[in-house]
């Protein structure tokens, strides 16, 4: 297994600058004297080198701070929270706790919580989804400690990574509407960029429906991410609008799926019967919904568990030779009632 390079020190950026690396900690503090130039000069290198303030350093007689950071884009989801369990179960029983931070979406907020978290000096790092700034990118390569992106098959991949192809996913679903006779087929959701597996999705969708030979136009969006149910209504209110002789309708997620249906049974649409709805994610309220709607699994506790396998791996924690560093899991299929033909 190749040697991950080591992060970069102060003494690195002290050397680029010409300074002392007293002058580099004050001018990477606030408050303190030191010329607004030579400051600038040192934040610019230390960008350049991915070089990040160790604020703890002063009280750590070792490396271990017993901690691993992890960031989600979402507080709310389901998935995320299952993904959590999996990986906080798996960790149960180390000397490992989590350390969470949320980006709602945002890459560049992604960065600074990545530049603050790396600040306190975390044994692994675990990010969601392989899209990030280039600084951010910068600071996951040049951290010294495993990184892993989980929920996407990012390439190239800066280190680890534990995810599935959205895409992939998207084309079970639009085979199996194909499958059930059905031809004039919709897409809700995944057409801003924050939300880079539920654009992907929404590719997915496009290049099924286009090798099917099948229509690829009816696509609403619905709102900015996370998605609700809400979101989910109004954006089928505007699909039946546009083209009222759709026949079935795939949601970026569950949640936009069941707000979807709610829209179709108050405009007097039986489900399946006159339209049939899909989600994603597995959610509860998929299962327990009337009509149960189908749905795709993707495994989020699972991608948890094997992310902590990996950490507890590199840290050596564990006794695993195994040396995977890029596992592959595979969406499942849940057929239901909303659906099937009556």
């Amino acid at each position: 297994m190749a040697t991950k390079p080591g992060p970069a020190k102060m003494s690195d950026v002290a050397e680029r600058v010409g300074v002392s690396t007293m002058t580099v900690s004050r001018a990477l503090k606030v408050g303190t004297s030191v010329s607004e130039e030579t400051r600038r000069q040192i934040r610019q290198a230390a960008d350049d080198l991915g070089y990040v303030l160790n604020s703890a350093a002063a009280g750590l007689s070792s490396q271990r701070t017993g901690f691993v950071a992890v960031i989600i884009p979402s507080v709310n989801n389901a998935n995320f929270a299952d993904t959590l369990r999996g990986l906080t179960e798996k960790l149960h029983g180390s000397r490992l706790q989590i350390l969470l931070g949320y980006t709602d979406y945002d890459i560049n907020r992604e960065e600074q919580i990545i530049e603050q978290f790396l600040s306190r000096q975390p044994e692994a790092i675990v990010v969601t989804g392989g899209s990030h700034t280039d600084r951010a990118r910068q600071l996951l390569t040049q951290a010294g400690v495993p990184v892993v992106e989980m929920w996407d098959l990012p390439t190239p991949a800066i280190d680890q990574v534990v995810g599935f192809s959205n895409a992939r996913a998207s084309t079970l679903m639009v085979e199996h509407l194909f499958q059930q006779g059905y031809r004039k087929i919709g897409f809700i959701g995944g057409d801003t960029e924050r939300d880079t597996r539920g654009l992907d999705r929404r590719r997915g969708f496009i290049t099924a429906t286009k090798k099917l030979g099948l229509q690829y136009h009816r696509l609403v969006a619905s709102g900015h991410p996370p998605v609700t149910m809400r979101e989910g209504a109004v954006a089928m209110q505007i699909l039946l609008t546009q083209w009222s002789d759709t026949e079935a309708v795939m949601c970026v997620s569950d949640l936009s799926a069941f707000g979807a249906m709610t829209e179709c049974l108050r405009s007097g649409l039986r489900v399946p019967g006159d339209m049939a709805i899909a989600g994603f994610g597995d959610y509860d309220v998929a299962e327990y919904a009337v009509p149960s709607i189908t749905t795709i699994d993707v495994g989020a506790q699972m991608i948890g568990e094997q992310v902590a396998g990996i950490i507890l791996r590199e840290l050596a924690i564990i006794d695993d030779n195994s040396g995977q560093s890029v596992i592959k899991t595979e969406p499942k299929l849940i057929v239901r009632e909303s659906t099937k033909r009556l």
